[in-house]
């Protein structure tokens, strides 16, 4: 059985196609379908979509959140309530074609147990594009994967990988991530994009930024590393500049004077404190958060068999 899961962020007028268009490739497979549309509370009238096609459908399922919580919180509630034995993630805007899935598919049973399938041709702006490499570099250093700059929101993969992070209740939330908890075999294979018909994306140049900094603090310590090697670098520099000193004062006397030169190393080391004091926070304020036990979803309602 094949689970499609779809998050939902106002996208009322490309639903009906999707779907079709689904039910078109995966309508008469042997092993069964489900398509689970997560509605995450964009405000339209996405909800009532998915009410018509979940009663035009008994393959279609609807989950409503309560509130809207991001993407790929979003995804991590349909993977939790899928049934099928792999599961496909695609965006709800149709820049995905469904008729590119079946590739991935014959991909996956080759031995893998994840395969993304990255666009051939960006269909954004340029500074959308740039933020996108910059997450997906970000992204590889959170994995430790060489996949990770492939990735796509559209992948594949076996159900069972889920066992690997049932129990994360963190509400920051990274999909690509928690799959390297249960699996090292990645793959990927580049499908084709179509440009955006329906409405506008709601992933800007500003949230991706966002983004890729959660994944840095909330995935990774590579942020502490760089901040102990920034401070090594400027004790480092501190010791060279003393010993400038000394050695001009006992060669031949002088001492080196002024103001501007004091300052400068003043706050060149005051920069670098509060550097490293506040990647710290960020990492304080992430356990913070955990210990309160804040769910990374609720659900409002289901519909569905």
């Amino acid at each position: 059985m094949l689970s499609i899961v779809v998050p939902v962020f106002r996208a009322s007028a490309s639903l009906p196609e999707l779907h079709c268009r689904l039910v078109e490739v995966f309508g008469a497979s042997n092993g069964g379908l489900e398509i689970l549309f997560v509605e995450d509370c964009g405000g339209d009238s996405s909800w009532d979509v998915i009410q018509a096609l979940t009663a035009a459908d008994p393959r279609v399922r609807g989950i409503r959140l309560s509130r809207n919580y991001g993407q790929h919180n979003a995804l991590l509630c349909g993977i939790r309530e899928a049934r099928g034995e792999v599961i496909v993630t695609m965006d709800d805007d149709l820049q995905h074609p469904p008729e590119e899935l079946p590739m991935l598919l014959e991909r996956l049973e080759e031995g893998y147990d994840v395969v993304y399938g990255p666009p051939d041709r960006q269909q954004h702006g340029l500074l959308r594009n740039l933020a996108s490499q910059i997450t997906k570099l970000t992204l590889e250093g959170a994995m430790g994967a060489e996949n990770a700059r492939h990735v796509s929101a559209l992948r594949v993969f076996r159900t069972k990988l889920r066992d690997g992070f049932a129990d994360y209740r963190s509400p920051t939330v990274n999909v690509d991530v928690l799959l390297t908890w249960a699996t090292s075999r990645f793959s990927y294979l580049p499908v084709r994009h179509e440009p955006r018909r329906f409405g506008q994306s709601g992933y800007t140049t500003r949230k991706l930024l966002r983004h890729a900094f959660n994944m840095m603090t909330g995935f990774s310590v590579r942020p502490l590393q760089i901040a102990s090697v920034i401070g090594f670098g400027f004790a480092a520099f501190g010791v060279a500049v003393l010993a400038y000193v000394l050695i001009r004062w006992l060669l031949d006397g002088s001492v080196v004077h002024g103001f501007v030169f004091l300052a400068s190393i003043i706050a060149i080391f005051s920069g670098a404190q509060l550097l490293a004091l506040g990647i710290i926070g960020e990492y304080l304020a992430r356990m913070h958060l955990r210990t309160m036990e804040r769910p990374p979803y609720v659900v409002r309602q289901q519909i569905g068999s």
